[in-house]
């Protein structure tokens, strides 16, 4: 079959060398545009990381597609009903990095508890002083997760190990897991008043979209922390922004972004299909926030380690080499 792989790092290539001999693979660094689509009109089957526009305008360019294997867990950047639509499978890695993400969390929180980025900064100029640098114990803090699936539970008992009170809110509560955990489950609303931490585990999708708006930001704590390793759209960061700016929220990690794609190619500003498709406001507010001093932004790294992609490459050959002897596995209902 003609497998177009995208998004790959050259490294990877000897991963999938193992599908050259039953596939004609090919790779590609770029992502998946309307702009290269036209190269691999021939593609059976498409990978892809989370950069790739797998939208109907793209997709109906593939007129052979049988098969997309997501490199990751999310799948919010395929439009999965033009796939129901046209036969075509859709499969993702659902689990590879739950201990990862989960781990990246308390980097990210960690690093901000005892503002580490700042102490970086001063001590390089030579400058060992305490002055602004007091933070704050992790032991006794509420920490509220917002999504037990794998990656909220792995948070819940990394949280407990710190000493921490975990309370949790999900749109489908396991009352067993959290009795047997130690955790009580509270509705959004109640978990937003009482956590001292909130950190996000949902998928983004449009039941998801600003989960956490002013008015979330309104019922929080005064001074909470956010931690959000899911997804960009999660957050209305236009409303973070100002609940930064007036002290509600006193601190925020932020692993993701909702303009995220754009800031890693700014020269997309200079196209005037660019204002159609994306809201610059929220990439002004997004600029705002990588230079707050409160704030602390990684580049969609959670997932990042070595362990965690070789497994993100490994599931993925499985789900081709599955697909292709007529028993597809990880299939996104």
């Amino acid at each position: 079959m003609n497998i177009a792989l995208f998004e790959i790092e050259p490294w990877e290539r000897d991963v999938f060398k193992e599908l050259e001999d039953s596939h004609n693979l090919v790779y590609t660094e770029q992502p998946l545009t309307m702009d290269n689509v036209s190269e691999r009109q021939d593609a059976e089957i498409v990978s892809t990381f989370i950069y790739s526009n797998l939208g109907h305008d793209v997709l109906e360019q593939l007129p052979d597609l049988k098969m997309i294997t997501t490199r990751s867990t999310g799948f919010d950047h395929i439009d999965l009903d033009y796939c129901s639509e046209h036969g075509i499978t859709v499969c993702n890695v659902p689990t590879y990095g739950d201990n990862t993400v989960a781990e990246h969390v308390f980097a990210l929180l960690l690093a901000l508890s005892h503002r580490v980025a700042h102490a970086l900064d001063r001590t390089r100029k030579g400058d060992f002083s305490f002055e602004g640098l007091c933070g704050f114990d992790l032991r006794g803090k509420t920490i509220g997760v917002i999504g037990t699936g794998n990656i909220g539970r792995c948070v819940v008992k990394i949280a407990q190990g710190f000493d921490m009170e975990v309370v949790a809110s999900d749109a489908k509560p396991d009352k067993e897991f959290a009795q047997r955990a130690g955790f009580e489950y509270l509705s959004t609303k109640e978990l937003l008043a009482k956590a001292d931490i909130i950190t996000l585990h949902v998928p983004g999708n449009e039941q998801t979209r600003h989960l956490l708006s002013s008015r979330e930001f309104a019922a929080m704590k005064e001074g909470a922390v956010l931690i959000n390793t899911s997804r960009g759209t999660v957050v209305d960061v236009q409303a973070l922004q100002y609940a930064l700016a007036d002290g509600k929220v006193s601190a925020a990690g932020l692993d993701v972004l909702p303009e995220e794609p754009i800031i890693r190619e700014e020269a997309e500003l200079l196209r005037t299909v660019f204002s159609e498709q994306h809201d610059v406001r929220n990439l002004l507010a997004d600029h705002i926030l990588l230079h707050m001093d409160n704030v602390l932004i990684t580049p969609h790294i959670a997932f990042n380690t070595h362990e965690a992609v070789q497994r993100i490459i490994d599931v993925t050959c499985e789900n081709i080499t599955s697909f292709s002897d007529g028993k597809p596995q990880n299939v996104i209902k």
